[in-house]
């Protein structure tokens, strides 16, 4: 008779193989889709019709999708919320034309901006008003422009403050 020694390796039962498979692919796909949460979103994978195996009773119901439908892109990343009150705002007069600073911070605090500063402008050539922004600002900044009725944009230049957006209105400017 053979004796027995504890030298063998042990292969795993079937169910511990499919236990590793299904955690490695759900780290895998964890990976893949860094971690969102899409709570509203379910994707079902389905078996064919004429497969035995596949138990009617137990699978979700699929949406029927139509023969011609082509398949759905990639949906577009929503444009950010722009919470006007939050974003400061200062509005300078280039041109010669008296309190045009002033009336266009009242038609922006009306829009529901933060003016914190109303003043004349000096240096620098301005072709046209325009808003000046810093980069973490652009959405905000092309709002502005859109209630201003400005069709210029540029990102903010020295001396011009980081955390904030910067209105320069020249004559052409008709608020």
């Amino acid at each position: 008779m053979r004796t027995r020694d504890e030298s063998g390796v042990a292969v795993p039962s079937p169910l511990v193989m499919l236990s590793i498979v299904a955690v490695a692919m759900a780290g895998i796909t964890f990976l893949v889709t860094n971690g969102d949460d899409d709570q509203g979103k379910m994707s079902t994978v389905s078996q064919p019709a004429d497969d035995p195996s596949a138990d009617a009773s137990q699978a979700p119901e699929a949406p029927e999708e139509s023969p011609s439908a082509e398949p759905t892109s990639t949906p577009t990343p929503e444009e950010p919320v722009v919470e006007r009150g939050e974003i400061f705002v200062e509005i300078y007069n280039r041109s010669r034309i008296n309190g045009l600073a002033g009336r266009t911070s009242t038609k922006a605090g009306d829009a529901g901006w933060q003016v914190v500063g109303v003043d004349d402008w000096q240096g620098g050539n301005i072709p046209s008003s325009t808003v000046y922004y810093p980069d973490r600002l652009k959405a905000e900044a092309q709002l502005l422009a859109k209630d201003l009725g400005i069709d210029r944009l540029v990102p903010a230049v020295d001396p011009m403050k980081g955390d904030r957006l910067t209105v320069i209105l020249t004559a052409d400017y008709e608020g």
